[in-house]
């Protein structure tokens, strides 16, 4: 679906906004001209091109693929694997395993498959018999530059920072195309350019249609995670801790800001796991997360306001 509206707010000057599903989700590109046709169907083309590169969900996926080799092989990623891939190696090493982009196999025993049948297995039972069998980034995968080489079916799901790093990708687009004002939302993870800053409203993960607070953003990316976004039982979500192999509980929300999608996305999704002080060894970034119990933390360097 592509969709092309005015916005009638005349506050911001980014009076288009162009809406289409991608990935299975929804996204807007808001601007202060409207996007040619051209421009538009570049962006098609490249949202097409990442998907059907890495989505699990895809059978004619190049992830596909090497799940489906029995041996294992090798495989040529495009050039934004490099940067893909080398985040996960960061983030995998600052969470210790809990973040890992071969998760895709536990979140399959665990309903999130490629049908999304949302149909639990033997999961945990699975994981108590052969806790061996987990996978391991580092230890099932070895990298050279874009060539992937496994020796086993091996389920990569980068769920935990793709959709960031293409929009990423998209904002790269319009840049290049002359656009300096411009929001590219992929349902969530979002990308602000331009002036002035914009008021951004943090979703309560207990009740989406309120927010817990504001977040200011310019010049920069926001992404969010939550594990009422995809859940599908008691206790089932897509936040899976790749060490353990079992959704996490305590932590329910997470907010992180970046100079890039990729990264905030990134960290939104090891906030789950890490503390905000670990991971700012590695990375400049600000920061909101929520627990169960209600509580909410957030860094001394987060430009915005929560609600009491």
């Amino acid at each position: 679906m592509h969709e092309y509206r005015k916005d009638p707010s005349e506050d911001c000057g980014r009076d288009f906004i162009y809406t289409f599903d991608a990935i299975g989700t929804k996204w807007e590109i808001e601007t202060t001209k409207p996007l040619e046709s051209r421009l538009q169907e570049r962006i098609h083309k490249r949202i097409e091109h990442f998907d059907v590169t890495y989505s699990r969900f895809r059978s004619d996926s190049l992830v596909s693929r090497i799940a489906a080799a029995p041996d294992g092989g090798s495989f040529e990623f495009p050039p934004d694997s490099i940067a893909l891939f080398s985040l996960y190696d960061r983030l995998y090493a600052l969470s210790e395993g809990a973040v890992d982009p071969l998760v895709g196999r536990d979140l399959e025993l665990l309903g999130y498959d490629q049908k999304y049948s949302f149909k639990q297995t033997t999961h945990l039972e699975k994981i108590k018999a052969e806790p061996e069998k987990r996978a391991s980034w580092p230890k099932d995968i070895v990298r050279e530059g874009t060539l992937l080489i496994t020796h086993r079916p091996l389920l990569i799901d980068v769920g935990a920072a793709g959709k960031g790093y293409l929009v990423d990708i998209v904002s790269g687009m319009l840049k290049e195309a002359g656009f300096t004002d411009f929001i590219v939302d992929g349902s969530g993870d979002l990308v602000h350019s331009g002036e002035p800053a914009v008021l951004i409203g943090l979703e309560h993960p207990f009740d989406p249609q309120l927010v817990m607070g504001v977040a200011n953003l310019k010049n920069s990316a926001l992404c969010a995670s939550a594990v009422n976004r995809r859940t599908w039982g008691e206790g089932l979500h897509h936040v899976l801790n790749a060490q353990t192999r079992v959704p996490v509980q305590d932590v329910v929300a997470t907010w992180a800001i970046a100079a890039d999608a990729l990264t905030a996305d990134g960290l939104a999704t090891a906030l789950f796991f890490t503390s905000g002080k670990q991971l700012a060894k590695e990375f400049r970034f600000s920061f909101v997360r929520m627990f169960r119990d209600g509580r909410a933390e957030y860094s001394r360097n987060f430009d915005g306001e929560l609600f009491s």
